[in-house]
This record gives structure tokens, sequence and C-alpha cells, in this order.
């Protein structure tokens, strides 16, 4: 009877000890995130094609009043306006700790994972990290603001090899440091140092030696990264520098075009280049602030000259770049550091579809007819329809963390919208 009694004891009590341990899972399925094991991954700056188009299906068509559910938000990142890169199951950017522009991983769940110095931070004005990381076949290429480029495994930050990039390569400096995302080219890295010496190099990826480096143009550097893209049978590196916008055989080094930016600048406009260039069907379009022109080029089908196909006075984006989608390019305009519109054109004609006023200029990326963007003044993420007829915000929210200008671009990835604000990262639920 004894044993009896002691079996149904140890029973119930196992039962109940499944039942606890089924109860505890649940509440943590349903409190903390869901993590995939099959993530999409996004590699490098803007997206897979640098151009801020992300290709994910499912998500939201419309946030509830309050924004899309924050998942987690994670402090002591660093200071910087840098983007985030996902891969590996680990979200990767950088930010300044102690006077050095670092690397930093943090899992899927917000938690860091480590932290990594890559070179001397920029130290005069805006000192912030600017430079997203790059990642290629398990490795991270990142460049600090001062200039200095290093190469580090992904899974636990080893540093592989790095070197003052700027200094070697003599770049002229901008008031602003160095701003650019490395670009990864087959067996090469692609940086854009100007000065004297040389305009844009590219260091073996493995060792960081160099392969070659163009003919300068005796330019000052901009801030803007590099894209890839083919034409007329041979990949081409296309960038901007102070005065110039180039394009670069990717095997060679040889510069195969330059076309001089100045002669479309207006007397109060200026040098300063943040944008990314952005390519579609051997066009070409290049945009700045300070009241300096849109501008579309055409690029010869042998891909050796550049011309000029319309110029636009209306969008002169700042530095929260533009996206091309169905035909029209939308972004915001400067009208002074403070203030600025969103805009529409027409990428085949130049003309403007709409200029309008919301909140305040700032970023923009695109996915699936829909337009995310992110205000630099308060913080405010409006979802729009991307249509050429009107600016119509269906949702929006402002951004709950963080200090200062909200300079950084969202990124998507799995179904979550990535935004960062100076030091904090906020990772947002947008999946239908």
């Amino acid at each position: 009877m004894k044993n009896i009694k002691k079996y149904y004891f140890l029973l119930t009590i196992n039962i109940l000890s499944i039942i606890s341990c089924s109860h505890n899972n649940s509440q943590n399925i349903q409190n903390g995130p869901l993590i995939d094991k099959n993530v999409n991954s996004v590699t490098q700056w803007r997206g897979q094609n640098r151009n801020g188009i992300y290709n994910e299906t499912g998500l939201l068509k419309k946030w509830d009043e309050n924004g899309p559910k924050l998942i987690w938000s994670r402090e002591g990142i660093g200071k910087g306006y840098s983007s985030v890169i996902i891969v590996e199951n680990t979200v990767f950017t950088s930010g300044i700790q102690e006077n050095q522009d670092a690397l930093i991983a943090l899992d899927l769940n917000g938690n860091i994972k480590w932290t990594k110095p890559i070179g001397r931070s920029w130290e005069e004005s805006f000192p912030e990290s600017r430079c997203t990381p790059t990642y290629d076949n398990g490795k991270l290429y990142a460049v600090s603001g001062a200039g200095e480029i290093a190469c580090f495994e992904a899974k636990d930050g080893k540093r592989l090899w790095g070197f003052d990039a700027s200094g070697k390569f003599g770049t002229t400096f901008g008031e602003w440091g160095i701003s650019e995302s490395l670009l990864i080219v087959d067996d090469k890295v692609i940086f854009t140092p100007c000065g004297n010496k040389t305009t844009m190099v590219a260091l073996d990826k493995n060792t960081g030696e160099t392969i070659w480096q163009t003919e300068t143009l005796s330019d000052k550097n901009a801030y803007s990264s590099p894209i890839l893209i083919e034409r007329g049978g041979k990949k081409m590196v296309v960038n901007v520098s102070g005065n110039y916008t180039f394009g670069v055989d990717a095997h060679t080094g040889k510069m195969l075009w330059k076309h001089d930016l100045k002669q479309y600048t207006k007397e109060d406009g200026g040098d300063i280049n943040c944008n990314t260039p952005l390519y579609s069907d051997g066009c070409i379009f290049i945009t700045s602030g300070y009241n300096d022109a849109g501008l579309m080029f055409s690029l010869s089908e042998s891909g050796d000259s550049l011309t000029l196909k319309w110029r636009n006075d209306t969008l002169d984006t700042h530095h929260g770049n533009v996206v091309l989608v169905d035909g029209y390019i939308y972004g915001s305009n400067w009208i002074n550091n403070g203030n600025g519109k969103w805009v529409c054109l027409d990428w085949n004609s130049g003309k403007t579809r709409y200029e309008t006023k919301w909140k305040n200029k700032g970023s923009i990326i695109a996915n699936d007819g829909l337009l995310y963007c992110y205000e630099e003044k308060n913080g405010n993420i409006a979802l729009v329809k991307a249509d050429p007829n009107a600016f119509e915000v269906i949702s929006s929210f402002e951004v709950p963390f963080g200090k200062g200008p909200y300079w950084s671009h969202p990124v998507i990835c799995d179904g979550r919208l990535y935004v960062r604000h100076e030091d904090v990262l906020m990772v947002y639920n947008i999946k239908g």
C-alpha cells in the first residue's frame, strides 16, 4: 500500500513538473522575442544593393496608434549615427567608446556579445561613429572616422588585420572626417580616401595589402559610400568626392570617367556630398544638400562616358539618401540645416511630382511599395505609400529613447525594423 501511495505521489509530482515547465516555456515564448533559425541577412549599408530597398513580404501595411510593438531596446552601444547589419544571428554596428570607433556585436535578443576597437575616431565636428560595417564570408570590415581600416572575424571579433588607411594614402579630409561604409568586390575592399596621392583604392580583403589605387582627382573626400554596377561588360565602382562623381574599373583601378559637379552648383551651394549614388538601367542619380541640384546622368553603353540627362532643383537631399520605387525617386530636400520637405521626382524626366511638408527632412528606405521615413529632428517614423501623386502618411510613431539628432538610417530584416538613436538601438516587430 505504501509503495502504491509513493508511486502515485511521484507520478503527481512529475505531472505537475511537466505542466510547470510547459507553462514557463509558454510564458518565455509569449514575452520574449521569437528567434527564427532561418533569419534573413543584411550584409552592408542600406541593404543588399546599397539602394535602401528591402525585399521582404508579409509585413504590416498599417501600424497601431502607438506604432509597431517594441521587441527590445539596448542602451550603451556607443554614440554613433551608423546603421546596423544583421547576419549569422547577430546584429553588428559601430559606436564611439573611449575615443575609438568600436565594432559592436549583439545577439537577436539585444545582448552585447563582444566589442572591439576599429581605430581612432574623428575628433572634430560631430565625432560620433558613422561607418556601417560590411560583412563578407565570415568577416567584418569597418573604417573609423579618422580613416583607420580593420578586418575582424564575425564570430568572435578577432582582429585579423588593420592599419591607418587615410595616413597611408594621404586623405584630404573634409570637415566631418570619414563617413564611408566599405564595399566588397570579389577579393577586394574598396575605400575612397581622396587627396593628392589617389582617389580610390582596392585592398586585399584577406591581408589588407594594396591591390590597386586610382589616379588622383586632387580633391577632398566626401561623406558617401561607393556602389558596384555592371556596364559595358565590366564591373565598375561609382562614388563621389567633394567636387566629382567618377567611375572606376573594379578589376584594374582605371578611372573610366569623371565628371565635375561644381559646374551645377549654385553660388550659395556647397561641395558636401553625403548621399550614395543611385543607379538603375544605365542612369546614375546624384543628389546633395545646400541648394545643389539633383542630377541625372546617362552612362554610355560602353561604360566609359557620362552625360547629363536632366537636373532638378527641388530635390537636394542633405544626407538621408533617396530610394527608387516603380519609376519614381523619393526622398527629402534641404531648406536649411534644420528643415526640409519630402519630395517625389519622375526618374525618366526629372519632373517634380510633389514637395510636401511633414515634420522635417530625414532618411528613407522602402519595402514592398511602402516608404519608411525617419525624420531627424524629433524621431518620428512614418509609413507612407509610395505614390507619386501624394505624400500621405498611413501610420507614424515617435521613437522613445536616445539623445541628439536622428541621423541613422533604419534597417528591415526578418520582419523587424531596426532603429538607432545615437547610443540606443530599438527593434520593432513589423511582421503582418
